[in-house]
């Protein structure tokens, strides 16, 4: 099981050995346990699927073999908004799909209507459609409230679902990342050529 570390030149253990708190080691101990286990989170199981591209099956399987790669990180992908982002529309844009990766706002909402989390996110647009894929892992993160349960969307912009509202931030740029550009992209150009087409 690959694990990438937060810092260059160390492992993971060694990381949390020198720099983290109880409450990072917990995560670890427990995304660990569920790697060995088989039990992570992946978006198809939740993912509200209004999508018009591709094959049903093709858009579960690629949202699953990014979320696979993204969870890699050493506490899995609950912070990997942007790599997730990033891995998606480099897919999209390789299987010749007119993508973009979109960096802004997030702000998730109660059955009410009141707002319960607002942060900064990633997503990706195809068009019309945009896809929120990685959002299932929120509750994983120890900043997000624990009452903020949000299902993975892909599908019309038009048809987001009511409890999230995606602002994007205009000329904003994805930054780079060294996991996607050296580990993660090869692994996922290699993984369509073999398995998706």
């Amino acid at each position: 099981m690959r694990e990438i570390s937060p810092a260059v030149g160390i492992s993971v253990d060694d990381f949390l050995t020198i720099g983290s708190s109880e409450e990072i080691r917990r995560i670890v101990d427990e995304v660990r346990r569920q790697k060995q286990a088989g039990t992570r989170l992946r978006p198809s199981t939740s993912v509200i699927d209004q999508s018009t591209l591709m094959t049903k099956e093709h858009r579960l399987k690629l949202l699953d073999a990014v979320a696979a790669l993204v969870d890699e990180n050493y506490c899995g992908r609950s912070e990997m908004c942007i790599q997730y982002a990033d891995l998606l529309n480099r897919a999209l844009a390789y299987l010749q799909f007119p993508s973009r990766a979109v960096l802004g706002t997030a702000t998730y909402y109660s059955p009410d209507g009141n707002v319960l989390h607002e942060w900064g996110h990633a997503w990706v647009r195809i068009g019309d459609e945009v896809v929120d894929g990685n959002v299932d892992s929120i509750p994983e993160n120890p900043l997000v409230p624990k009452n903020v349960i949000v299902d993975p969307y892909w599908g019309p912009i038009r048809e987001m679902p009511s409890n999230r509202r995606l602002r994007e931030t205009i000329g904003s740029r994805m930054p780079e990342d060294v996991d996607v550009n050296g580990l993660w992209w090869p692994d996922l150009k290699a993984w369509i050529d073999s398995d998706l087409q």
